[in-house]
């Protein structure tokens, strides 16, 4: 049997609504969705960790970072990977099962690089010139199946909107003086359409507040504790008008619109190359931003706009243009074994993910897990398709539970209802389980 091709596309920082197919009508993302229509979108997909670095070490592992103690972007305190998780990791792993593997793009992995987990690199950049490169590599003749990763940087420019407004640590201004390109091409994001008056604009053409636009009730603490920690996300938070998070919002739909129109060119590569009918695409995200959901921006917290991920896999044997509504994946833990299922590997015997191909093929319809784990800088999760129980590390309201059924814009905390004291019991047992407990620092 012909082992199939596989092509893994990655954005940085785009929640799970950024997509056309979602029914969000702010933004045309043809090329996500032509992935979607003809492969499975799940709905319900989470990173491991809603932080770059540790999200990323999952994807490249299928661990959780907090197996080898990363919590966070920090670079104190990430720690060195065992030669033996980077042996395993998927580049050697499909390496050594036949497969001509390569990377390209955005790396941003806790002291090592893409090489040190078996790829050959193939573009160092993150934007057009990495889809030229990535269609270029299409093309090649080749005697093994391929196993490309495609690794973009945007809607992650969105970022710079905050950070260049108030960069007062050396760390932020540091960064404000290596992002002249974010700049540039954030500037362009925010560029309104030529044809419509302000009027026009803010009425028919910027997306409007989410419903959960402000600030939660019972917020944990922990919350307002970390946004003070950087000037510019207190300043934003407090201090931005309503349209000055309308504009954020708008941005953050151009810079998505200019990752999709990377990822069309790299697949009318793989159709024009031949290889489209024999290839898995997998499409998702390191994790989410926030985009004004409670009056915040970047990630790190457990809101759903945070940890929750785009997640589109198509198959040469998938379903074509489902919508996995119920079924709660990871896409750190699972990508790894679902794409060994289809490479007819074995994959690393102490990986916890699922392969998730048998609900792409539609040979079943659920799995045995119904409780997945996230984890971050500032405490642990464990999510299902109904409840998500967020444990911060301290301060009030550091338990919530949210019903995501009853409550999807997570404004309210059932931590306390009467009638979800077994749900809370059993969500606080599957985290005492399923977590190290985080070292103080």
């Amino acid at each position: 049997m012909v082992k199939p091709n596989i092509l893994l596309i990655i954005t940085d920082q785009q929640n799970f609504r950024m997509m056309s197919c979602t029914g969000n009508s702010y933004l045309k993302t043809p090329a996500m969705d032509s992935i979607a229509a003809r492969g499975v979108r799940f709905e319900k997909a989470y990173c491991t960790n809603p932080l770059c670095i540790p999200s990323r070490f999952s994807l490249m592992t299928g661990k959780m970072p907090s197996e080898i103690g990363l919590w966070d972007n920090a670079p104190g305190t990430i720690p060195p990977v065992p030669e033996e998780i980077l042996r395993n990791g998927i580049g050697w792993t499909f390496r050594n099962g036949g497969y001509e593997t390569v990377y390209g793009g955005k790396e941003h992995l806790p002291r090592f690089k893409a090489a040190d987990v078996g790829f050959e690199y193939l573009s160092s950049d993150e934007r057009d010139i990495l889809a030229d490169e990535c269609s270029s590599y299409l093309f090649r003749k080749k005697d093994k199946p391929f196993f490309l990763v495609c690794s973009l940087i945007n809607p992650h420019d969105i970022c710079l909107m905050a950070l260049k407004e108030k960069a007062e640590s050396e760390l932020d201004k540091l960064i404000l003086s290596k992002s002249q390109v974010e700049i540039e091409t954030l500037e362009k994001a925010l560029v309104m359409p030529s044809d419509a008056d302000r009027k026009i604009f803010f009425d028919r053409h910027c997306p409007p507040l989410p419903p959960n636009f402000d600030f939660q009730k019972d917020e944990p603490g922990m919350i307002e504790d970390f946004v003070a920690r950087r000037a510019f996300q207190k300043h934003v938070r407090h201090n931005w008008s309503e349209e000055k998070w309308r504009m954020h919002r708008w941005a953050y739909c151009r810079l998505t619109e200019m990752a999709d129109t990377q990822i069309g060119r790299v697949l009318d590569a793989l159709e024009k190359s031949g290889h489209a009918d024999n290839t898995v695409v997998v499409f998702t995200s390191d994790h989410g931003d926030n985009d004004s959901s409670h009056r915040l921006e970047h990630k790190s917290v457990f809101y759903e706009e945070s940890t929750k991920v785009p997640f589109i896999i198509s198959a040469p044997d998938s379903v074509q243009g489902k919508v996995d509504l119920e079924n709660p994946v990871s896409n750190g833990l699972d990508i790894f074994p679902t794409l060994c299922d289809y490479a007819g590997i074995s994959p690393p015997s102490d990986l916890k993910g699922f392969s998730l191909r048998p609900l792409v093929s539609g040979k079943t319809t659920g799995i045995e897990r119904k409780i997945i784990p996230v984890e971050g800088e500032l405490g642990r999760m464990a999510v299902s398709s109904k409840f998500k129980y967020a444990l911060y590390d301290g301060g009030e309201n550091c338990k919530q539970l949210y019903d995501l059924e009853r409550d999807p814009w997570e404004t309210q905390n059932y931590a306390n209802e009467p009638g979800l004291r077994k749900t809370m019991e059993e969500y606080e047992k599957f985290i005492a389980v399923n977590f190290p407990v985080k070292p103080v620092l």
